[in-house]
């Protein structure tokens, strides 16, 4: 059956499957087939494609032969289990622990790539918003995500992450152009420095939470960023002032609270800055507090102008995650 594929060299093969693996974007139902000394990997979204890699691709269509069908957890239990893909990592969210040991078995005698299952044993807690993990399988609760053509070591137990979260940021590191100065003001492990590192931005990432500033710095190292990346473990109010006027774009993803924080991306903001800032509102005006709260901190200094007002996910009944880009211009 002729399908959409990336043809391409075998030398360039395995970075290409893997590029497109890390953005879901291979079509599990065709195997990837060899025809003229060239490969072909079916895909899913052919406009998607020319983003990941570069533009630097030939997307043609091709006969592919069908996969065949691939156990899942569902297939071993009596019901449709719920988890969630981190590397080869599963998460599930349950409070019976027989419930929650066959889904487990399940998943490893399944077909999944999992070689490690989490229970979340706890909520999101403290100032650094991790949790408790239940190991069901697997040695501990570090794993390997890898997304967008980025890899990230992680703990599970030491930091927070959202994989959730992959298309929203990919979605800002599009915006990026070269040579522009970057500053995440709650970092975290670095799922947004270092995709910006690696469009060719110079790098600031600060978190208080001084193990996620650790994996920081060996995931800019994993994707060659190093150079690029400066990672500070403090308070963000602490540090604003050492980096006055000296971002073109602001990162401020603490949706619960980043109005807080406001005062401090204004004396980081240079003369013309692009400010990401998320928030957590009632589906009524979602947007509405947010835009307030950045004109009430930069005007009249800055002209202000909201250039997005986007929807990252429902976060609960009623409420919006959701992310305003903004224009400051001095």
């Amino acid at each position: 059956m002729d399908v959409p594929c990336v043809r391409v060299e075998p030398e360039a093969g395995e970075a290409t499957r893997a590029a497109l693996a890390d953005a879901d974007l291979i079509d599990d139902a065709y195997e990837i087939a060899v025809e003229g000394g060239r490969l072909y990997i079916p895909i899913t979204d052919p406009a998607a494609v020319r983003d990941v890699l570069d533009g630097d691709v030939e997307v043609v269509s091709h006969a592919v032969p069908e996969r065949q069908q691939q156990t899942t957890p569902a297939d071993l239990l009596a019901f449709d289990p719920t988890y969630e893909r981190l590397g080869e990592a599963a998460l599930i969210d349950e409070d019976d622990p027989d419930r929650a040991r066959a889904i487990a078995d399940a998943i490893l005698e399944s077909d999944l790539p999992a070689e490690t299952v989490l229970n979340k044993a706890s909520k999101v807690k403290g100032e650094t918003r991790v949790r408790d993990w239940e190991v069901l399988a697997g040695e501990n609760t570090e794993v390997v995500h890898r997304e967008y053509g980025c890899e990230f070591l992680l703990d599970l137990a030491d930091v927070y992450f959202s994989p959730r979260l992959a298309t929203e940021r990919h979605r800002v590191a599009e915006q990026l152009e070269g040579n522009e100065r970057a500053f995440d003001m709650f970092a975290g492990v670095g799922p947004f420095v270092v995709p910006f590192a690696k469009r060719g931005a110079e790098c600031v990432g600060v978190d208080i939470n001084a193990t996620a500033i650790d994996y920081l710095r060996e995931n800019a190292r994993r994707n060659g960023v190093a150079d690029r990346v400066t990672a500070i473990n403090d308070d963000v109010r602490e540090v604003a002032v050492d980096y006055e006027d000296w971002a073109d774009r602001i990162v401020m993803n603490l949706p619960h609270s980043a109005d807080a924080f406001l005062e401090s991306a204004v004396t980081l903001a240079g003369d013309d800055c692009t400010l990401h800032y998320y928030d957590i509102q009632h589906e009524d005006d979602p947007f509405g507090p947010g835009e307030r709260a950045i004109r009430a901190a930069a005007e009249p200094d800055y002209e202000v102008t909201v250039e997005t007002r986007h929807t990252v996910r429902s976060y609960a009944p009623h409420e919006l995650n959701v992310c305003l880009d903004v224009r400051l211009e001095r």
